[in-house]
């Protein structure tokens, strides 16, 4: 009778009542938080990208202002390339590259919403280039929102300072730089299908 028990398999027995699908699930669920705890600390990492990213971009474009305020602003301009590049201080009361000069509390409200969306996109970020992305956007659009609320003539109404002047195109500055930058890698990013979620789709 113990021997037939054995074979057969009494109900109290583990395999009879299951046990291995339930360790199978044990191991799933081991398996999934693993993983959760893996992509956790890569999140961090993506987003510690984007703020290094941001912050240089803005250092690098609060210095370059602050200079050519001190030290260009009304003298003559830098010649650096001949004709065909020069450094020349404008104040700018528009958009990027001096467009919609009559607009500018209106791009100053579109900057402080850009970098909240970023703020709030970056909890969901787990792609580098991503990160990359939107850090120079968020760089860019805080320093030009600097001078929006800093600068002369008044709160949201200052004039962003522009010195980087190519032939025959606009007065722009590092900012500018950078927000383009970052726009442009993201609709290559959005061509290829990479989510900043770092999932990649297909259409």
């Amino acid at each position: 009778m113990a021997e037939a028990e054995r074979i057969i398999g009494t109900p109290d027995s583990p395999e009879a009542a299951g046990g291995e699908p339930e360790q199978s699930e044990e191991h799933a669920a081991d398996a999934s938080q693993t993983a959760a705890g893996a992509e956790r600390p890569r999140g961090r990492r993506r987003i510690a990208v984007l703020f290094t990213v941001a912050t240089v971009a803005y250092a690098l474009d609060l210095i370059s202002k602050m200079i050519v305020v001190a030290k260009l602003e009304h003298h003559a301009p830098i010649e650096i390339i001949g004709d065909w590049l020069r450094f020349e201080a404008i104040r700018n009361a528009g958009a990027a590259f001096g467009f919609g000069e009559a607009f500018t509390v209106i791009f100053t409200v579109i900057a402080a919403a850009v970098i909240v969306v970023i703020a709030r996109l970056a909890r969901k970020l787990y792609s580098l280039p991503w990160a990359i992305a939107l850090g120079l956007l968020l760089g860019g659009a805080l320093g030009n929102l600097t001078d929006r609320i800093f600068r002369s003539p008044g709160v949201f109404e200052g004039a962003v300072v522009d010195f980087i002047a190519p032939k025959h195109f606009a007065v722009f500055n590092l900012a500018d730089s950078a927000i383009v930058c970052g726009g442009i890698l993201i609709v290559l990013l959005s061509f290829r299908g990479l989510d900043p979620d770092g999932t990649v789709h297909k259409d």
